[in-house]
Protein backbone atom coordinates (compact mmCIF):
# COMPACT_ATOMS: atom_id res chain seq x y z
CA UNK A 1 0.00 0.00 0.00
CA UNK A 2 1.26 3.44 -0.86
CA UNK A 3 2.12 6.29 1.47
CA UNK A 4 -1.11 8.32 1.30
CA UNK A 5 0.83 11.50 2.02
CA UNK A 6 3.21 10.99 -0.87
CA UNK A 7 2.17 12.18 -4.33
CA UNK A 8 1.98 9.05 -6.46
CA UNK A 9 1.89 9.91 -10.14
CA UNK A 10 1.49 7.04 -12.55
CA UNK A 11 3.58 7.73 -15.62
CA UNK A 12 1.71 6.74 -18.78
CA UNK A 13 3.36 3.91 -20.67
CA UNK A 14 6.13 5.38 -22.80
CA UNK A 15 7.73 3.66 -25.75
CA UNK A 16 11.32 3.67 -26.87
CA UNK A 17 12.56 1.21 -29.47
CA UNK A 18 9.00 -0.22 -29.55
CA UNK A 19 8.89 -1.23 -25.91
CA UNK A 20 7.04 0.04 -22.86
CA UNK A 21 9.53 1.82 -20.59
CA UNK A 22 7.74 2.60 -17.33
CA UNK A 23 4.60 2.68 -15.20
CA UNK A 24 5.01 3.85 -11.61
CA UNK A 25 8.75 4.38 -11.35
CA UNK A 26 11.51 5.11 -8.86
CA UNK A 27 14.56 7.11 -9.87
CA UNK A 28 17.85 6.13 -8.22
CA UNK A 29 20.64 8.74 -8.27
CA UNK A 30 24.34 8.29 -7.49
CA UNK A 31 26.05 11.66 -7.95
CA UNK A 32 29.81 12.19 -8.03
CA UNK A 33 32.10 15.11 -8.75
CA UNK A 34 32.04 14.76 -12.54
CA UNK A 35 29.18 12.37 -13.20
CA UNK A 36 25.62 11.57 -12.23
CA UNK A 37 24.64 7.92 -12.57
CA UNK A 38 20.94 7.13 -12.58
CA UNK A 39 18.62 4.17 -12.95
CA UNK A 40 14.89 3.81 -13.37
CA UNK A 41 12.99 1.00 -11.69
CA UNK A 42 9.37 0.21 -12.52
CA UNK A 43 7.07 -0.76 -9.65
CA UNK A 44 4.45 -3.37 -10.51
CA UNK A 45 1.10 -3.83 -8.82
CA UNK A 46 2.59 -6.22 -6.25
CA UNK A 47 5.34 -3.80 -5.26
CA UNK A 48 8.10 -5.64 -7.13
CA UNK A 49 10.89 -3.69 -8.78
CA UNK A 50 12.04 -4.14 -12.34
CA UNK A 51 15.04 -2.26 -13.72
CA UNK A 52 14.13 -0.32 -16.85
CA UNK A 53 16.91 2.16 -17.61
CA UNK A 54 20.58 2.62 -16.71
CA UNK A 55 22.26 5.89 -17.58
CA UNK A 56 24.75 8.54 -16.64
CA UNK A 57 25.70 12.07 -17.40
CA UNK A 58 29.49 12.23 -17.28
CA UNK A 59 32.14 14.78 -18.24
CA UNK A 60 30.41 17.46 -16.15
CA UNK A 61 32.25 20.75 -16.59
CA UNK A 62 34.45 19.40 -19.40
CA UNK A 63 32.76 17.22 -22.03
CA UNK A 64 29.20 16.55 -20.85
CA UNK A 65 27.64 13.47 -22.34
CA UNK A 66 24.39 11.66 -21.65
CA UNK A 67 24.44 7.89 -22.15
CA UNK A 68 21.57 5.56 -21.37
CA UNK A 69 20.46 2.05 -22.17
CA UNK A 70 17.52 -0.22 -21.45
CA UNK A 71 17.80 -3.03 -18.94
CA UNK A 72 18.82 -5.47 -21.67
CA UNK A 73 21.57 -3.15 -22.92
CA UNK A 74 19.72 -1.63 -25.86
CA UNK A 75 20.86 1.96 -26.52
CA UNK A 76 18.44 4.73 -25.61
CA UNK A 77 20.63 7.85 -25.71
CA UNK A 78 24.17 9.01 -26.48
CA UNK A 79 24.33 12.79 -26.65
CA UNK A 80 26.98 15.44 -26.16
CA UNK A 81 26.20 18.83 -24.61
CA UNK A 82 28.05 22.16 -24.45
CA UNK A 83 30.08 22.75 -21.30
CA UNK A 84 28.04 25.77 -20.30
CA UNK A 85 24.85 23.70 -20.50
CA UNK A 86 26.02 21.20 -17.87
CA UNK A 87 28.22 23.16 -15.53
CA UNK A 88 27.57 21.18 -12.34
CA UNK A 89 25.90 18.15 -10.83
CA UNK A 90 22.54 19.86 -10.41
CA UNK A 91 22.48 20.87 -14.06
CA UNK A 92 23.40 17.32 -15.07
CA UNK A 93 20.46 15.89 -13.14
CA UNK A 94 18.16 18.48 -14.72
CA UNK A 95 19.29 17.48 -18.22
CA UNK A 96 18.79 13.79 -17.46
CA UNK A 97 15.45 14.48 -15.82
CA UNK A 98 14.22 16.52 -18.78
CA UNK A 99 15.17 13.69 -21.14
CA UNK A 100 13.35 11.12 -19.02
CA UNK A 101 10.26 13.29 -18.66
CA UNK A 102 9.93 14.78 -22.14
CA UNK A 103 11.05 11.90 -24.33
CA UNK A 104 10.19 8.82 -22.31
CA UNK A 105 7.33 10.37 -20.33
CA UNK A 106 8.75 9.08 -17.06
CA UNK A 107 7.65 10.98 -13.96
CA UNK A 108 8.98 9.10 -10.90
CA UNK A 109 6.95 8.73 -7.73
CA UNK A 110 10.13 9.04 -5.61
CA UNK A 111 13.90 9.47 -5.85
CA UNK A 112 16.42 7.40 -3.91
CA UNK A 113 19.93 8.80 -3.39
CA UNK A 114 23.20 7.21 -2.41
CA UNK A 115 24.69 9.31 0.39
CA UNK A 116 28.12 8.15 1.49
CA UNK A 117 28.21 9.42 5.09
CA UNK A 118 25.31 9.29 7.52
CA UNK A 119 27.44 10.09 10.56
CA UNK A 120 26.19 9.04 14.01
CA UNK A 121 22.65 10.31 13.33
CA UNK A 122 21.41 7.88 10.70
CA UNK A 123 21.32 4.12 11.12
CA UNK A 124 18.85 3.45 8.32
CA UNK A 125 17.54 5.17 5.15
CA UNK A 126 15.39 8.25 5.78
CA UNK A 127 12.95 10.54 3.99
CA UNK A 128 14.72 13.78 3.14
CA UNK A 129 13.76 17.28 4.19
CA UNK A 130 15.78 20.46 4.70
CA UNK A 131 16.66 19.43 8.25
CA UNK A 132 18.13 16.13 7.06
CA UNK A 133 20.22 17.95 4.46
CA UNK A 134 21.53 20.37 7.07
CA UNK A 135 22.65 17.48 9.28
CA UNK A 136 24.29 15.66 6.39
CA UNK A 137 26.22 18.76 5.35
CA UNK A 138 28.21 18.43 8.59
CA UNK A 139 29.88 15.29 7.24
CA UNK A 140 31.07 16.79 3.95
CA UNK A 141 34.66 17.03 5.20
CA UNK A 142 34.60 13.34 6.12
CA UNK A 143 33.80 12.34 2.53
CA UNK A 144 34.90 15.28 0.35
CA UNK A 145 34.94 13.25 -2.88
CA UNK A 146 31.35 12.15 -2.37
CA UNK A 147 29.17 13.94 0.18
CA UNK A 148 28.98 17.44 -1.40
CA UNK A 149 28.06 15.91 -4.76
CA UNK A 150 25.60 13.44 -3.20
CA UNK A 151 23.76 16.39 -1.64
CA UNK A 152 23.76 18.71 -4.69
CA UNK A 153 20.92 16.99 -6.60
CA UNK A 154 18.97 16.57 -3.35
CA UNK A 155 19.04 20.33 -2.77
CA UNK A 156 18.08 20.98 -6.37
CA UNK A 157 15.05 18.68 -6.17
CA UNK A 158 14.00 20.11 -2.80
CA UNK A 159 13.98 23.56 -4.38
CA UNK A 160 12.37 22.67 -7.70
CA UNK A 161 10.23 19.63 -6.83
CA UNK A 162 9.39 19.94 -3.11
CA UNK A 163 6.42 17.60 -3.57
CA UNK A 164 8.60 14.75 -4.85
CA UNK A 165 9.58 12.30 -2.05
CA UNK A 166 13.32 11.77 -1.71
CA UNK A 167 15.10 9.10 0.31
CA UNK A 168 18.73 9.09 1.48
CA UNK A 169 20.42 5.68 1.65
CA UNK A 170 23.73 5.65 3.50
CA UNK A 171 26.94 3.71 2.89
CA UNK A 172 27.59 3.85 6.64
CA UNK A 173 24.21 2.56 7.86
CA UNK A 174 24.80 -1.18 7.39
CA UNK A 175 27.83 -1.08 9.69
CA UNK A 176 25.97 0.42 12.63
CA UNK A 177 25.50 -3.12 13.95
CA UNK A 178 29.16 -3.04 15.03
CA UNK A 179 29.84 -3.63 18.70
CA UNK A 180 31.70 -1.10 20.82
CA UNK A 181 35.11 -2.69 20.25
CA UNK A 182 34.80 -2.32 16.49
CA UNK A 183 33.21 1.12 16.75
CA UNK A 184 35.76 2.96 18.90
CA UNK A 185 39.19 4.49 18.44
CA UNK A 186 41.60 4.71 21.36
CA UNK A 187 40.91 8.42 21.86
CA UNK A 188 39.14 10.32 24.67
CA UNK A 189 35.45 9.44 24.89
CA UNK A 190 34.41 13.03 24.22
CA UNK A 191 35.63 12.67 20.65
CA UNK A 192 33.57 9.51 20.26
CA UNK A 193 30.53 11.37 21.58
CA UNK A 194 31.16 14.05 18.95
CA UNK A 195 31.11 11.39 16.23
CA UNK A 196 34.76 10.36 15.88
CA UNK A 197 34.26 6.63 15.43
CA UNK A 198 34.75 3.80 12.96
CA UNK A 199 31.77 3.96 10.62
CA UNK A 200 32.73 1.72 7.71
CA UNK A 201 31.57 2.31 4.14
CA UNK A 202 30.30 0.48 1.01
CA UNK A 203 27.41 -0.59 3.24
CA UNK A 204 24.83 -0.64 0.44
CA UNK A 205 27.02 -3.11 -1.44
CA UNK A 206 27.54 -5.33 1.60
CA UNK A 207 23.84 -5.23 2.44
CA UNK A 208 22.98 -6.34 -1.09
CA UNK A 209 25.55 -9.18 -0.99
CA UNK A 210 24.31 -10.33 2.42
CA UNK A 211 20.74 -10.55 1.12
CA UNK A 212 21.82 -12.14 -2.18
CA UNK A 213 23.62 -14.93 -0.32
CA UNK A 214 20.37 -16.01 1.31
CA UNK A 215 19.19 -16.99 -2.18
CA UNK A 216 22.41 -18.07 -3.92
CA UNK A 217 24.21 -19.72 -1.00
CA UNK A 218 21.78 -20.20 1.88
CA UNK A 219 24.07 -22.70 3.55
CA UNK A 220 26.63 -20.01 4.39
CA UNK A 221 24.48 -16.86 4.39
CA UNK A 222 24.13 -16.90 8.19
CA UNK A 223 27.70 -17.98 8.79
CA UNK A 224 30.98 -16.09 9.04
CA UNK A 225 31.63 -14.49 5.67
CA UNK A 226 34.34 -12.11 4.50
CA UNK A 227 33.25 -9.91 1.59
CA UNK A 228 35.86 -8.06 -0.48
CA UNK A 229 34.40 -5.05 -2.28
CA UNK A 230 37.24 -4.37 -4.71
CA UNK A 231 36.97 -1.44 -7.07
CA UNK A 232 38.38 2.06 -7.42
CA UNK A 233 37.15 2.36 -3.86
CA UNK A 234 37.97 -0.82 -1.96
CA UNK A 235 37.18 -2.29 1.42
CA UNK A 236 36.42 -5.57 3.16
CA UNK A 237 33.74 -6.51 5.64
CA UNK A 238 33.24 -9.37 8.06
CA UNK A 239 29.64 -10.62 8.17
CA UNK A 240 28.10 -12.84 10.81
CA UNK A 241 24.47 -13.92 10.45
CA UNK A 242 24.16 -11.39 7.63
CA UNK A 243 25.23 -8.42 9.77
CA UNK A 244 28.42 -6.36 9.70
CA UNK A 245 30.78 -7.26 12.53
CA UNK A 246 33.96 -5.49 11.39
CA UNK A 247 35.11 -3.41 8.41
CA UNK A 248 38.45 -2.24 7.07
CA UNK A 249 37.22 1.34 6.69
CA UNK A 250 36.71 3.72 9.60
CA UNK A 251 35.99 7.40 10.25
CA UNK A 252 36.43 8.25 6.58
CA UNK A 253 36.70 6.33 3.32
CA UNK A 254 40.51 6.69 3.42
CA UNK A 255 41.29 3.79 5.73
CA UNK A 256 41.93 0.09 5.12
CA UNK A 257 42.87 -1.22 1.69
CA UNK A 258 44.83 0.80 -0.88
CA UNK A 259 42.44 2.15 -3.51
CA UNK A 260 42.59 3.84 -6.89
CA UNK A 261 43.74 7.19 -5.52
CA UNK A 262 43.48 6.72 -1.72
CA UNK A 263 46.26 5.20 0.41
CA UNK A 264 44.31 2.98 2.77
CA UNK A 265 45.89 2.34 6.15
CA UNK A 266 48.64 4.84 6.89
CA UNK A 267 50.56 5.85 10.00
CA UNK A 268 49.13 9.19 11.26
CA UNK A 269 52.76 10.23 11.72
CA UNK A 270 53.07 10.43 7.94
CA UNK A 271 50.41 13.13 7.95
CA UNK A 272 52.22 15.03 10.71
CA UNK A 273 55.39 14.77 8.62
CA UNK A 274 53.64 16.23 5.57
CA UNK A 275 52.42 19.16 7.63
CA UNK A 276 55.54 19.87 9.72
CA UNK A 277 58.32 18.94 7.30
CA UNK A 278 56.73 19.47 3.89
CA UNK A 279 54.74 22.55 4.86
CA UNK A 280 51.47 21.18 3.50
CA UNK A 281 48.23 22.72 4.71
CA UNK A 282 45.34 20.60 5.95
CA UNK A 283 43.54 21.29 2.67
CA UNK A 284 46.54 20.16 0.65
CA UNK A 285 46.94 17.01 2.74
CA UNK A 286 43.28 16.19 2.23
CA UNK A 287 43.56 16.58 -1.53
CA UNK A 288 46.78 14.55 -1.56
CA UNK A 289 45.24 11.65 0.37
CA UNK A 290 42.07 11.51 -1.71
CA UNK A 291 43.49 12.17 -5.17
CA UNK A 292 47.21 11.38 -5.40
CA UNK A 293 47.87 8.21 -3.42
CA UNK A 294 46.79 4.59 -3.70
CA UNK A 295 47.49 2.69 -6.92
CA UNK A 296 47.94 5.96 -8.79
CA UNK A 297 50.53 7.25 -6.33
CA UNK A 298 52.48 4.02 -6.03
CA UNK A 299 52.58 3.27 -9.74
CA UNK A 300 52.98 6.81 -11.04
CA UNK A 301 50.98 5.53 -14.00
CA UNK A 302 47.28 5.05 -13.36
CA UNK A 303 44.56 4.35 -10.82
CA UNK A 304 43.00 1.80 -13.20
CA UNK A 305 43.79 -1.80 -12.23
CA UNK A 306 43.37 -2.93 -15.84
CA UNK A 307 46.18 -0.65 -16.99
CA UNK A 308 48.41 -1.68 -14.10
CA UNK A 309 47.91 -5.39 -14.73
CA UNK A 310 48.86 -4.88 -18.38
CA UNK A 311 51.99 -2.87 -17.54
CA UNK A 312 55.52 -4.26 -17.08
CA UNK A 313 56.67 -1.11 -15.28
CA UNK A 314 58.22 -2.11 -11.90
CA UNK A 315 56.19 0.53 -10.06
CA UNK A 316 52.95 -0.77 -11.57
CA UNK A 317 53.90 -4.32 -10.61
CA UNK A 318 54.65 -3.19 -7.04
CA UNK A 319 51.31 -1.36 -6.78
CA UNK A 320 49.37 -4.48 -7.80
CA UNK A 321 51.38 -6.69 -5.45
CA UNK A 322 50.82 -4.23 -2.60
CA UNK A 323 47.07 -4.23 -3.25
CA UNK A 324 46.97 -8.04 -3.06
CA UNK A 325 49.26 -8.12 0.00
CA UNK A 326 47.04 -5.75 1.97
CA UNK A 327 43.92 -7.74 1.09
CA UNK A 328 45.61 -10.85 2.46
CA UNK A 329 46.55 -9.07 5.69
CA UNK A 330 43.07 -7.66 6.20
CA UNK A 331 41.49 -11.05 5.52
CA UNK A 332 43.45 -12.34 8.50
CA UNK A 333 42.21 -9.47 10.66
CA UNK A 334 38.60 -10.10 9.70
CA UNK A 335 38.94 -13.86 10.23
CA UNK A 336 40.15 -13.08 13.75
CA UNK A 337 37.22 -10.72 14.35
CA UNK A 338 34.79 -13.40 13.17
CA UNK A 339 36.63 -16.15 15.08
CA UNK A 340 36.78 -18.20 11.90
CA UNK A 341 35.52 -18.06 8.34
CA UNK A 342 32.87 -20.05 6.50
CA UNK A 343 33.06 -18.34 3.08
CA UNK A 344 34.82 -15.62 1.10
CA UNK A 345 33.05 -13.39 -1.44
CA UNK A 346 34.42 -11.14 -4.19
CA UNK A 347 32.31 -8.22 -5.45
CA UNK A 348 32.53 -4.81 -7.24
CA UNK A 349 34.49 -3.93 -10.38
CA UNK A 350 37.84 -5.62 -9.77
CA UNK A 351 36.37 -8.38 -7.63
CA UNK A 352 33.78 -9.31 -10.24
CA UNK A 353 35.91 -8.93 -13.37
CA UNK A 354 39.59 -9.65 -12.71
CA UNK A 355 40.19 -13.41 -12.63
CA UNK A 356 43.94 -12.85 -12.24
CA UNK A 357 43.56 -10.66 -9.14
CA UNK A 358 41.15 -13.18 -7.62
CA UNK A 359 43.61 -16.00 -8.33
CA UNK A 360 46.47 -14.16 -6.64
CA UNK A 361 44.33 -13.29 -3.63
CA UNK A 362 43.28 -16.94 -3.45
CA UNK A 363 46.95 -17.90 -3.15
CA UNK A 364 47.32 -15.43 -0.26
CA UNK A 365 44.39 -17.10 1.48
CA UNK A 366 45.68 -20.66 1.12
CA UNK A 367 46.51 -20.72 4.84
CA UNK A 368 42.77 -20.39 5.50
CA UNK A 369 42.11 -23.43 3.34
CA UNK A 370 41.16 -21.51 0.18
CA UNK A 371 41.80 -23.25 -3.12
CA UNK A 372 40.36 -21.81 -6.32
CA UNK A 373 39.21 -23.76 -9.36
CA UNK A 374 41.22 -22.13 -12.16
CA UNK A 375 38.67 -22.91 -14.89
CA UNK A 376 35.68 -21.70 -12.88
CA UNK A 377 37.57 -18.57 -11.88
CA UNK A 378 38.46 -17.72 -15.48
CA UNK A 379 34.85 -18.04 -16.59
CA UNK A 380 33.70 -15.88 -13.66
CA UNK A 381 31.43 -18.57 -12.24
CA UNK A 382 29.37 -17.78 -9.13
CA UNK A 383 31.34 -20.43 -7.19
CA UNK A 384 35.05 -20.31 -8.04
CA UNK A 385 36.55 -22.49 -5.32
CA UNK A 386 37.82 -26.01 -5.97
CA UNK A 387 35.79 -28.90 -4.50
CA UNK A 388 38.77 -29.60 -2.23
CA UNK A 389 38.75 -26.04 -0.83
CA UNK A 390 37.92 -25.91 2.89
CA UNK A 391 36.42 -22.46 2.33
CA UNK A 392 33.94 -21.85 -0.53
CA UNK A 393 34.70 -18.73 -2.57
CA UNK A 394 31.96 -16.88 -4.43
CA UNK A 395 31.67 -14.04 -6.92
CA UNK A 396 28.51 -12.03 -6.24
CA UNK A 397 27.85 -9.04 -8.51
CA UNK A 398 26.77 -6.16 -6.33
CA UNK A 399 23.73 -4.00 -7.01
CA UNK A 400 23.71 -0.90 -4.84
CA UNK A 401 21.12 0.78 -7.07
CA UNK A 402 18.59 -2.01 -6.53
CA UNK A 403 19.25 -1.79 -2.79
CA UNK A 404 18.51 1.94 -2.89
CA UNK A 405 15.33 1.35 -4.91
CA UNK A 406 14.18 -1.24 -2.36
CA UNK A 407 14.74 1.12 0.56
CA UNK A 408 13.03 3.98 -1.26
CA UNK A 409 9.95 1.93 -2.05
CA UNK A 410 9.83 0.58 1.51
CA UNK A 411 9.86 4.05 3.04
CA UNK A 412 7.31 5.29 0.55
CA UNK A 413 4.96 2.44 1.47
CA UNK A 414 5.52 2.60 5.23
CA UNK A 415 5.51 6.36 5.80
CA UNK A 416 8.79 6.47 7.70
CA UNK A 417 9.58 9.82 9.38
CA UNK A 418 12.52 11.93 8.27
CA UNK A 419 13.95 12.50 11.77
CA UNK A 420 17.12 10.66 12.81
CA UNK A 421 16.40 7.01 13.62
CA UNK A 422 18.00 4.93 16.33
CA UNK A 423 16.67 1.65 14.97
CA UNK A 424 19.04 -0.92 13.51
CA UNK A 425 19.13 -1.67 9.82
CA UNK A 426 17.04 -4.72 8.99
Amino acid sequence: MRDRRAPCRRSPPARSNDRVIAMDTILVVNAGSSSVKFQIFAVDGDGRLQRQIKGQMDGIGSRPRLRASSADGGPLADRAYPIEGVADVSAALEVAGTWLRDELRINPIAVGHRVVHGGPDYERPVRIDHGVVARLERFAQLAPLHQPYNLAPIRSLLANRPDLPQVACFDTAFHRTHGALADHYAVPFQLYAEGVRRYGFHGLSYEYVAKALTQSAPGIANGRVIVAHLGSGASMCGLKEGRSVESTMGFTALDGLPMGTRPGQIDPGVLLYLISEKGMSATNVQSFLYRDCGLKGMSGISNDMRELEASDDPHAILAVEYFIHRIGLNAGMLAAALQGIDAFVFTAGIGENSASIRARIGEKLAWLGVKLDAAENIRHAPLISHPDSRIPVYVVPTDEELMIARHTLSLLMNSQPSSPSRERVS
